[in-house]
């Protein structure tokens, strides 16, 4: 059952005012007692209809009391004969039972179910904004993460393919450079076309470094270092180093961040002749 539809139905209200037949007044008992939200829901109704009539109440006249005290207790206040004829006829005051209109019950009911129906709905559009708010700032979210992986995967797609096109291509020359006594472990390649120039390093095995510093790659040419370019230790896949025209050999040394003019030869970890 839809506990809402029920009560926008608006026959609690009814039953409070009493406007239901016995069979239907049985029937919102039954389900008073099945669920609590609509006992909750019918407790809102009669203070509702409580404070409205407080506010809507009548201050009695101070006569009223009296005469409503008279009454119950048969007190007459004894008063001489007059003649009719000697003064004139005195009216008489009469209290009225007011009966509460059909109209102002069905009003206040209207009311009511008015004001609980618009804070109703103004409490369920607020929760569906909300949600819809979340999930869209998710949404958002989720597009801009799947955007960024693509990327990601993009480019490793597209290294992949460029160290592939370097692999397969004969122009290229495979130069092992093996580990020194400082770094017996150590060992890298190069890939060198002397045709175009390029020149592609390949990590196999170097140690970490710390922040401040690099490895800085040197090739031998007519006997000068000449400087190759830098490199960090977790480099992945093939590193594209600066272009050289002819050399006798490749080294590789540790140099501070960003690289020095000239190696340090005790630190220098592989190295291979072409």
């Amino acid at each position: 059952m839809n506990i809402e539809e029920y009560i926008s139905s608006g026959i609690l209200e009814a039953y409070v005012f009493n406007e239901l037949s016995e069979k239907e007044m049985r029937e919102v008992e039954v389900m008073l007692e099945k669920y609590p939200e609509l006992r909750e829901e019918l407790n809102t109704i009669e203070l509702g209809l409580e404070d409205m009539a407080m506010a809507m109440a009548v201050k009695p006249k101070s006569e009223l009391k009296d005469t409503i005290l008279s009454s119950i207790l048969g007190e007459e206040e004894v008063k001489p004969e007059v003649k009719a004829e000697a003064s004139a006829p005195k009216s008489e005051t009469r209290v009225v039972q007011m009966q509460p209109s059909p109209v102002l019950k069905y009003a206040v009911a209207a009311s009511v179910t008015l004001a609980l129906v618009s804070g109703y709905l103004a409490f369920d559009y607020r929760a569906k904004w909300k949600n819809s708010s979340d999930a869209y700032a998710q949404l958002l979210a989720s597009n801009s993460q799947m955007a960024q992986q693509y990327n990601q995967v993009n480019q490793k797609l597209g290294d992949l393919e460029n160290d592939l096109t370097v692999l397969t291509n004969p122009a290229f020359r495979r130069i092992e450079m093996a580990g020194t006594d400082n770094a017996k472990d150590a060992f890298a390649s190069v890939y060198w076309n002397q045709i175009s120039e390029e020149l592609y390093l390949d990590i196999t095995n170097l140690k970490q470094l710390a922040q401040d510093q690099q490895y800085q790659l040197w090739a031998i040419v007519d006997g000068q270092p000449v400087d190759a370019g830098v490199f960090d230790w977790n480099a992945e896949g093939l590193v594209r180093m600066k272009n050289i025209a002819k050399s006798a050999a490749f080294a590789v040394t540790i140099e501070p961040r960003g690289g020095s003019e000239n190696p340090t030869l005790k630190s220098m970890q592989v190295v291979g002749n072409t």
